[in-house]
């Protein structure tokens, strides 16, 4: 049974509305304020021109948990962030932290521009309720952790985009608040920043409670272990399953339209499926990891004076390219009926670790690559195993025991 003194932010029914016009925003804003004193009896109906940012979300973090939002843009993680940090009131519900509270939430909030880094620490240091006694003892750690000894007494408008996330994420963590939350302000940093990032959330977070938003599946799998994934203000997906909450994050991209990226009009393809999958979900083929990948590309040739090659291209669930299937040199003897091609490329014991991909189909020219046609995420699927790992590649591996004597 989990103790409920460990429960450092508790959200309860949360909603926040906002007006998609101004002016019409404005007078409901006057509106309320009249409301207000007599007690708003209206505050979850949407009148004209209303929508709902978040609604009724509710949740709890305890000490040493972290928990993910994730959902696309506009669905209203960042509404949701701003009402836990106190920037904006909600229309509905109730929000109770415990304890100090550091957000990164926009880059540069809570920065002011024409004083220095060292001056920026103290002020926020002191929004945190931190006295300048306990900031003068973490002072020269925030400064070494941001790498900014060069720069630390330059004012903060001169700074890089990249500085001024060293120097919030530093003045946040450094100071080891109870509750830490974290927007997409970690994309800006570069790699070597970001993962020591990482392991300074990973030593913090037996103390704290983590509230992190991410565009980024990987770092939303290495971080969090609680979830909820977040839909036009509505919470979809909730709980602990991270891996699932992914998955249908990603179901989104892979049941939109493929695009033709380039067509010369000489080639007119009809489909790229693929033949083995075991099942379907969502419309997504599934395969087994370890599987053989076997699809097939038929295409007709309107008016070619050569043989084209075909070579497909696989990216990875935050589509990165990840690998380059050998180009499949077609001769005249493939030619069928209507000089159309009919085939199947096989890559046998598929290693993709889980997840979706997406194949981007190229047919081109014979070694110059000149495209006839590409297109798209010309197809999508899944690799389902029970693990579910931030790289890529899952590889096989055997082991035998080496004998001492």
């Amino acid at each position: 049974m989990k103790d409920h003194d460990d429960i450092l932010v508790k959200v309860e029914g949360l909603s926040k509305k906002f007006c998609k016009d101004l002016k019409t925003s404005l007078w409901y804003g006057v509106k309320d304020l009249i409301s207000n004193v007599r007690g708003n009896q209206h505050e979850r109906l949407l009148r004209p021109k209303e929508f709902w940012a978040v609604k009724d979300v509710s949740f709890e973090v305890r000490r040493g948990e972290c928990l993910g939002l994730i959902g696309h843009n506009g669905a209203g993680k960042s509404t949701l962030l701003k009402i836990l940090n106190g920037l904006i009131m909600p229309d509905a519900g109730k929000v109770t932290i415990r304890g100090r509270v550091g957000a990164l939430i926009e880059l540069g909030v809570g920065f002011n521009p024409i004083l220095s880094g060292r001056e920026n620490i103290y002020n926020n240091g002191a929004i945190l309720g931190f006295s300048r006694k306990e900031i003068d003892a973490k002072l020269e750690a925030i400064i070494a952790f941001a790498e900014l000894e060069e720069f630390i007494d330059m004012p903060v408008q001169h700074y890089s985009s990249g500085m001024k996330v060293r120097l919030g994420f530093a003045v946040a963590a450094q100071m080891e608040p109870d509750v830490l939350i974290i927007d997409e302000v970690l994309a800006v940093g570069d790699l070597g920043f970001v993962l020591k990032c990482f392991k300074t959330i990973d030593n913090i977070l037996p103390k704290t409670a983590v509230i992190f938003v991410s565009h980024s599946m990987p770092m939303v799998n290495r971080m969090c272990n609680q979830i909820i994934l977040m839909d036009r203000g509505n919470s979809i997906f909730q709980g602990d399953d991270v891996a699932k909450a992914i998955d249908l994050y990603y179901m989104r991209f892979a049941n939109n339209e493929s695009g033709i990226l380039f067509d010369d009009q000489s080639v007119v393809v009809e489909h790229v499926k693929i033949l083995n999958a075991r099942k379907y979900s969502h419309g997504i083929s599934q395969l087994n990891w370890n599987d053989s990948l076997c699809i097939n590309v038929k295409f007709q040739l309107l008016d070619l004076k050569e043989m084209p090659w075909v070579i497909l291209l696989l990216f990875d669930k935050e589509q990165r390219p990840v690998a380059y299937l050998k180009q499949i040199e077609l001769v005249k003897e493939d030619l069928q009926r209507d000089n159309y091609l009919n085939f199947k490329i096989i890559h046998e014991k598929i290693n993709l670790s889980k997840g979706i991909y997406t194949v981007d189909l190229l047919i081109c020219k014979a070694y110059t690559k000149e495209p006839y046609i590409r297109i798209k995420s010309a197809l999508s699927f899944q690799v389902l195993h029970q693990e579910d790992v931030w790289p890529t590649f899952f590889l096989p591996t055997t082991y035998e025991n080496i004998n001492l004597d």
